[in-house]
């Protein structure tokens, strides 16, 4: 099932711990993904019986921000977990820190 996100939704994995929260959403709709299975609104309780994908276990870190330049998504780990973020099928980078300028 594709979902249409909004900036500053929040959402959870249905397989482990992890919770993000959406900073920039692309105009179409998605399918987010954690650990091989849809993410779920944060108020949603995950079904039962749902496994973590082992091609799918990269995890999560607290913190950093994982975006797709393309789809113009980015989104913020709010609490880690072993799931890896993806979007229909594709994996999610974690997205890297600007350089600061040279102070010389």
């Amino acid at each position: 099932m594709s979902t249409s996100l909004k900036p500053g939704a929040r959402v959870h994995s249905a397989v482990c711990e992890t919770e993000v929260i959406v900073v920039r959403a692309p105009a179409d709709e998605i399918v987010l993904q954690c650990g091989g299975a849809e993410m779920l609104p944060i108020d949603e309780p995950a079904a039962g019986g749902a496994a973590l994908d082992a091609a799918f276990s990269g995890g999560t870190l607290l913190g950093k921000r994982y975006a797709d330049e393309e789809l113009g998504l980015e989104l913020l780990c709010t609490k880690a977990g072993a799931g890896s973020l993806a979007v229909d099928g594709t994996p999610l980078e974690q997205k890297s820190a600007k350089p600061l300028p040279a102070s010389d």
